[in-house]
């Protein structure tokens, strides 16, 4: 399983930002898709998950942040909204199993950077 994140970029405080995960292999579909995020000097934080059936899991209350996926596409979405400096973080996209107390990731993406200007 292959994953590809994109979508990243310098945006202004306020603005929106949608990522993508392109999902390739065979086993995709046996994994859910989780979105994390690691901001300088912090711990890599887990954003939301969905699974291939539609399944979503959000792990940051309240939530900026819309997970979705389009399946003919093999992609997963991350939409972010209101953005702010603390936003700013590499974002990557995980293949795994994740679950409302735990996760564990198989395969990763290289991670997309979203920088957030005030």
């Amino acid at each position: 399983v292959q994953l590809q994140a994109s979508g990243g970029g310098l945006v202004q405080a306020g603005d929106s930002l949608k990522l993508s995960c392109v999902v390739y292999g065979r086993t995709a579909s046996s994994y859910a898709i989780g979105w994390f995020r690691r901001a300088p000097g912090k711990d890599r934080e887990l954003l939301a998950s969905i699974t291939w059936s539609g399944s979503i899991r959000n792990y940051v209350e309240p939530s900026r942040f819309t997970i979705s996926r389009d399946n003919a596409k093999n992609t997963v979405f991350l939409q972010m909204n209101s953005l702010k400096p603390e936003d700013t973080a590499i974002y990557y996209c995980a293949a795994g199993n994740y679950y409302r107390t735990y996760h564990t990731t198989h395969y990763w993406g290289q991670g997309t950077q979203v920088t957030v200007s005030s």
